[in-house]
């Protein structure tokens, strides 16, 4: 082989050499710069932006530290309302041997009728009215998270559509599992 093209090889491999290591970084860079990745989110759930307490809405926490889910019922529940209901219990069953940790809680204007409380496991479900500083505070027809201490952390909108009921309830279960997972109280 002739010294030319030693050197022509000997280039080629350094040429390919930077390659490999400077096409991954650019890579990565331009992914970051566009946003092609979302920035360390692991909760399916929205995390409530002001700090918001049980007793800032003046519900009661119980004697027992648990993990609360809170549904604000509207005014109307009308079926939507209860679907979303059904959903929450069927999210709560879904925790499995955790279901004793954690309390469906709905937070409702009106007492509810014989139909809907017929469609309501009431078993598992604390049924209270909703205090005045919550109608402030609280959205309605939106789950709240809350955790043993009383802080309300996270925050899920009902779906619209009854197809979008299950990518709800997997999206509240899969937040509910891990809090639960990494939780020491409760």
């Amino acid at each position: 082989m002739s010294k030319a093209a030693v050197s022509r090889k000997s280039r080629r491999s350094l040429l390919l050499l930077l390659l490999v290591f400077i096409v991954p970084i650019l890579l990565a860079k331009m992914a970051l710069d566009n946003q092609w990745f979302n920035y360390g989110v692991t909760n399916q759930g929205e995390l409530l932006d002001e700090p918001l307490t049980l007793s800032d809405v003046d519900i009661e926490a119980f004697t027992e530290k648990q993990w609360l889910l809170l549904y604000t019922v509207p005014q109307n529940c009308d079926q939507r309302c209860i679907e979303t209901l059904k959903g929450i219990e069927n999210t709560y069953f879904a925790l499995g041997k955790e279901t004793p940790r954690v309390t469906p809680i709905a937070l409702s204007h009106s007492p509810f009728n014989a139909e809907q409380l017929k469609q309501l496991n009431q078993k598992h479900w604390r049924i209270q009215s909703t205090p005045e500083k919550a109608l402030q505070r609280l959205t309605e027809q939106t789950v709240y998270v809350a955790d043993p201490l009383g802080n309300i952390i996270l925050q899920y909108n009902t779906p619209e559509k009854t197809q979008e009921l299950t990518t709800f309830g997997k999206a509240m279960l899969t937040d509910l599992k891990k809090l639960l997972k990494y939780s020491r109280i409760g």
